[in-house]
């Protein structure tokens, strides 16, 4: 089992598939998150993402130095729960985002292919756009009992 740790990333779970969102300092992860978090998924880690390749899936998890915490602009430092989940998307927080991609470009992260989404950051509406980025461009999720064995592991 290899791990990397992902600097400059956020992630949340959405019905047990990771969403990671990386971007620049102040371009607004952490305000996707906890809008994300407002509409029900659960908190990844913020700011680092620790991934970890177990039984062919990239899993992300909570980095252990920052477990749970996440910060809320102008409040400071909240603790909210975490889990872990099988990696579907990045979204990349780009002001120069293409309106409407026509296809999507895929990274490699730890030895995994991965699609990535450039990101139009910051309007009201970026919560209900990334779940719907997540549900037509995410890699599919797998059965329920190949998850469970995945991620009780």
């Amino acid at each position: 089992m290899s791990t990397q740790v992902l600097a400059n990333v956020t992630g949340v779970a959405i019905g047990g598939r990771a969403l990671l969102i990386e971007g620049a300092p102040g371009l607004g992860k952490s305000s996707l998150a906890l809008a994300l978090i407002d509409r029900g998924a659960v908190l990844i880690g913020d700011d680092a993402i620790e991934l970890v390749v177990q039984d062919g899936a990239l899993i992300a998890a909570p980095p252990p130095n920052t477990a749970g915490l996440i910060e809320v602009r102008n409040i400071g430092l909240v603790e909210l729960p975490t889990m872990r989940a099988q990696v579907a998307l990045v979204l990349q927080l780009d002001p120069d985002a293409p309106r409407f991609p026509m296809d999507v470009p895929a990274r490699d992260l730890a030895g995994m292919s991965v699609p990535v989404l450039p990101f139009a950051p910051g309007d009201a509406t970026q919560a209900l756009r990334a779940e719907y980025a997540l549900a037509k461009h995410g890699l599919p999720f797998p059965s329920e009992a190949q998850a469970a064995t995945r991620l009780a592991q």
